[in-house]
């Protein structure tokens, strides 16, 4: 067997490995790169292998920077199937429609300016990509499926809704994929399924720099909450709608219902966090609520659903909650919203987890007193707050002990899905772990498995 590293190496985003063996090629993972400009314009280059010599696309879970590649490689030649789970299946049908929209969008707004290389400006991908690429979502009954001369297994792994690691076994040599691992304590999703141990692991190391601490997510929510709305400001929750958006409501549910924070209007202004949302009640088995709490979930907040009624929130005043996508402040409703209200004291901009480099979270997580939007500078005045102890990726420790606990040692690890300076201390630490030599995966590599 050989693996390629095509992406996600020496970066997080762009999660793309092709495994080939015994003449089956198998894609893991099909992602977008995002953040900085130099990473997105690797979205627009030939993939580096014929789409259609790719006999199989296997998902581990349906976050752009892992799916929103697909509807560029099934228009420029595959046809095969995408498998991944159920729940991954419904989000990744949302989420895909939704990019290529945004595409779209992005380039009738670069028409208009008059700026792009491209004359008429085009998006990476439309719509009718997006619903050819959907037709090709496979979702797997149970947790096993045949490649031919491969045999996979998806392993649940947290983190989000229908998130799994993939293991995939050749005559008696296997391979491990980890996808992006959730934590143990996370207050939605079930903490990952054990290490079921492979001869090869490829890691993520997303945060394989960094521990979460031990503070409690509901304190740490309610405090920021508490002082926010006890001055009469906006609390704008910048959330990634799959996810994030869900388990901030949630906490927020709890912390009212125990008397914690006041009891001000809480609104999710994310049509994409709406559907999203509604998908726990069709997938109780991936996440820990019940049925009852699900139910409770969807009145937790005032559902945001027309342009008209996002912007008329702008001219509402606090004391109140908002949550809004995009998670890294890239796009959609909450960039409106921020240059609303970044420039009052009162306010907080809570970004709870990653901020990828060049981002506008990134930006505000390193303390800048102004960040651009749509064209114009925009002050902010706002406290910002960063905490990861929201976070739905596992940290160094979880990592480490999620790797130590496979029932078989692995032969070779090899890290991908980090920055460098993470990736790197992640090497270190496991290496120290395991006993054994831990390798970061740089970008285009190929690794021959024996």
């Amino acid at each position: 067997m050989k693996i390629h590293f095509l992406g996600a190496a020496g970066t997080v985003t762009g999660s793309r490995f092709l495994l080939e063996a015994k003449g089956r090629r198998v894609l893991v993972d099909c992602g977008l790169f995002q953040g900085l400009k130099l990473l997105r314009r690797r979205n627009w280059a030939p993939f580096p292998v014929d789409p259609a010599s790719i006999h199989d696309v296997v998902l581990t879970h349906a976050h752009l920077d892992h799916s929103g590649y697909l509807p560029a490689l099934v228009r420029d030649g595959f046809r095969g199937r995408v498998h991944c789970s159920a729940p991954t299946a419904d989000l990744a049908a949302i989420l895909l429609r939704d990019a290529a929209w945004l595409q779209e969008e992005d380039a009738a707004y670069a028409a208009r300016k008059g700026f792009s290389k491209h004359q008429p400006p085009r998006p990476l991908y439309t719509t009718e990509d997006a619903e050819r690429a959907i037709q090709r979502l496979s979702p797997v009954a149970g947790r096993h499926l045949d490649l031919g001369p491969l045999h996979g297994t998806l392993v649940p792994a947290g983190h989000i809704l229908g998130a799994t690691s993939l293991r995939l076994e050749h005559q008696g040599q296997s391979v491990l994929f980890s996808g992006d691992l959730g934590r143990p304590s996370d207050l939605l999703m079930h903490p990952p399924a054990p290490n079921p141990g492979a001869d090869v692991l490829v890691m993520e190391s997303t945060y394989g720099d960094r521990l979460h601490g031990e503070e409690d997510p509901l304190q740490v929510l309610a405090e920021v909450a508490r002082r926010t709305l006890d001055r009469g400001g906006v609390l704008l929750v910048a959330a990634f709608a799959v996810g994030r958006a869900q388990t901030v409501m949630w906490a927020l549910h709890r912390l009212r219902q125990e008397g914690r924070i006041p009891d001000v209007p809480v609104y999710l202004n994310s049509p994409m966090a709406d559907a999203v949302t509604h998908l726990y009640d069709d997938h109780v088995d991936w996440h820990r609520l019940d049925l009852a709490q699900v139910h409770d979930l969807f009145a937790s907040a005032r559902f945001v659903r027309t342009v008209e009624e996002s912007k008329a929130l702008n001219q509402k005043a606090g004391p109140m909650v908002v949550i809004s996508a995009s998670g890294m402040l890239t796009g959609g409703r909450v960039v409106h919203h921020l240059a609303a209200w970044a420039g009052d004291p009162r306010n907080t901009i809570l970004l709870p987890g990653f901020q990828a480099a060049g981002t506008r979270g990134a930006h505000l997580a390193s303390g800048a007193d102004q960040v651009k939007v749509h064209g114009r500078y925009v002050p902010v005045r706002a406290e910002v707050v960063q905490v990861d102890v929201l976070s739905a990726h596992a940290d160094q420790g979880e990592l480490v002990a999620w790797a130590q606990g496979a029932s078989q040692r692995p032969r070779q690890v090899w890290l991908v899905h980090g920055e460098p300076a993470a990736a790197d201390a992640l090497r270190l630490r496991l290496g120290e772990a395991l006993d054994m030599q831990v390798e970061v995966a740089e970008d285009r590599q190929v690794v021959e498995l024996g």
